[in-house]
């Protein structure tokens, strides 16, 4: 069944209101008419069965049918400091991380980024990615659609990891020593009810060690995930779905 999100003011405790480019997706894309049931997330707390009572031309409207209770969020939410990498690398991250189950995203300029990002045209990129994540989060029944923040600067990211419990660095060193018991002790003692976890990823040609030092005194693990060195991309979704096993697959 098809999944929607809609803000909270769309959602009442009867009806939903669809509009924006998912009328022309239902209407269009997927054909479908009233009496045809889809899902519908106010991507908080609120996700419902609803029935297709009327489709306009801007807007949709929608009975909700049953109120569900399947939670299909990471036990515990994790975010993503990901070192801008090159190319359309940044898009698979945030599409496969929300797929994996990522609370949130944040870009940051780190040392050895190759790629600049163009002030000017910040936002139109932030939107692409949030765009990217929705249809991710829609695929693949998220109950919310993780955040996709602007770049920063890496003494912003430092200052940004405060307000996180669990702070890992994924180290490529760590991985050459085959340290990934580091890994696994953070995941076993992971409170569900209180820890936020920040991970962060260095670019292609991984953290400078003035970076590494700087995380370690914000107070930062570093660790390897398992023993081979992993790309840039691949990393975020190995540590993603370690973070599953760990804390969805063993309890």
């Amino acid at each position: 069944m098809q999944r929607y999100f809609v803000t909270p003011e769309q959602m009442t405790d009867s009806i939903v209101t669809i509009s924006g480019d998912d009328v022309k997706h239902i209407a269009k894309v997927m054909r479908m008419s009233p009496g045809d049931q889809v899902i519908c997330s106010d991507n908080r707390e609120r996700v419902a069965t609803c029935e297709i009572a009327d489709i306009q031309e801007s807007s949709i409207e929608l009975s909700i049918i049953e109120w569900l209770e399947n939670d299909t969020e990471l036990p515990i939410p994790v975010t993503i400091a990901q070192g801008l990498p090159k190319h359309d690398k940044l898009e698979m991250i945030v599409q496969k991380g929300t797929e994996l189950g990522a609370n949130g995203f944040l870009p940051f300029q780190a040392f050895r980024s190759i790629v600049k990002w163009d002030a000017k045209k910040s936002k139109k990129k932030t939107e692409r990615l949030q765009k990217i994540i929705k249809e991710a989060a829609e695929q693949s029944h998220r109950n919310r659609m993780p955040d996709c923040f602007e770049p920063v600067t890496f003494k912003e990211l430092i200052s940004h990891s405060e307000a996180y419990t669990i702070k890992v660095v994924a180290y490529e060193e760590d991985a050459k020593q085959n340290e990934s018991a580091n890994l696994a002790k953070v995941l076993q003692s992971a409170d569900i009810h209180t820890d936020r976890m920040l991970v962060v990823v260095g670019p292609e040609g991984g953290l400078s060690e003035d970076e590494v030092d700087a995380l370690q005194e914000a107070g930062f693990i570093t660790c390897g995930l398992g023993p081979r060195i992993l790309r840039t991309e691949t990393a975020p979704l190995y540590l993603l779905t370690a973070v599953s096993y760990q804390l969805e697959l063993l309890r």
